[in-house]
């Protein structure tokens, strides 16, 4: 019966997280996912903290933007927990109890409110991504993307020194993650780990190197006698850009009372919902 009722509350658990996304988020529920806990975490954003809903299950970690006194949220992201890998970090100036997440499409830091928060989710996650690589058998992964670094950060482009103002805007290298001018980011390459097919901003440095490991590619694929499909040129294609992050400026800069921006000390803390069935075996002490 226990577990009859605990399957039951974890469906409309899930239903629920599935309706606050309303009906842009992606399905959530399927055989076998379990809702781990749920909580707000401050997300290092291009160009300042930004306070995020994250839901840990047991194979993905969904998070989205904070809407309407935080009934509602949007930019659904969803990432498998068999791709991250978490580092932990000292306190930042801007932000505490923070810890790094690294995925192969995005790379970016939060902050807890606590650190027993903190160390709850950390543990959580990897726990969660342990039992998934025993059960698939599968190796971790060893490529990711970098961190943006944040706007205010620099005040002028990471590659020309050229002033930054309201007309010569801040990009992102989408490879390195330096902050950059316009001028020194018009080229556009294909980074296969963030995005297989969409050629991505990149700054001029950055463009060299993966031109030279694609075109060493192509002639490896000659060689070996295999038939190419046409690759259109820069001019062609059309700017890559985090979804997410431009959300987030269109947000801000239009309606920015929608945004949730209390301090992190009045949020209600990480829940977590953890059934005992998944909690790891409690080892013996030794007498």
């Amino acid at each position: 019966m226990d577990q009859l009722s605990f399957a039951q509350e974890n469906r409309e658990r899930i239903h629920a997280v599935e309706s606050s996304f309303g009906p842009m988020g992606k399905p959530l529920f399927q055989p076998g996912r379990v809702l781990i806990g749920e909580g707000r975490l401050m997300k290092q954003s291009r160009r300042r903290p930004q306070p995020k809903v994250f839901f840990l299950f047991n194979d993905v970690l969904v998070y989205g933007s904070i809407i309407l006194n935080g009934r509602w949220h949007k930019n659904q992201q969803i990432i498998p927990l068999e791709d991250i890998q978490l580092e932990d970090l000292e306190d930042g100036v801007t932000m505490r109890n923070q810890w790094l997440i690294r995925t192969p499409r995005k790379s970016f830091y939060v902050a807890a409110a606590s650190y027993e928060e903190k160390r709850a989710w950390m543990e959580h996650m990897e726990e969660c991504k342990s039992r998934l690589l025993q059960s698939s058998g599968h190796r971790p992964g060893s490529t990711f993307a970098v961190t943006w670094i944040p706007n205010r950060a620099s005040a002028i482009c990471m590659r020309c020194s050229d002033k930054f103002t309201v007309t010569q805007r801040r990009h992102h290298c989408r490879k390195c993650g330096f902050v950059v001018c316009g001028a020194c980011s018009k080229k556009r390459a294909v980074i296969g780990h963030i995005h297989p097919t969409k050629r991505l901003r990149v700054c001029g440095m950055c463009h060299l190197s993966l031109t030279r490991t694609e075109t060493e590619a192509q002639d490896m694929t000659r060689l070996r006698g295999d038939s190419t499909g046409k690759t259109g040129s820069d001019e062609e294609e059309v700017e890559g850009s985090s979804e997410e992050e431009e959300a987030e400026d269109q947000m801000e800069d239009h309606n920015p009372s929608r945004w949730v921006d209390s301090p992190m000390d009045s949020w209600s803390p990480y829940v977590s919902i953890k059934p005992e069935h998944l909690r790891p075996p409690t080892l013996a002490t030794q007498t």
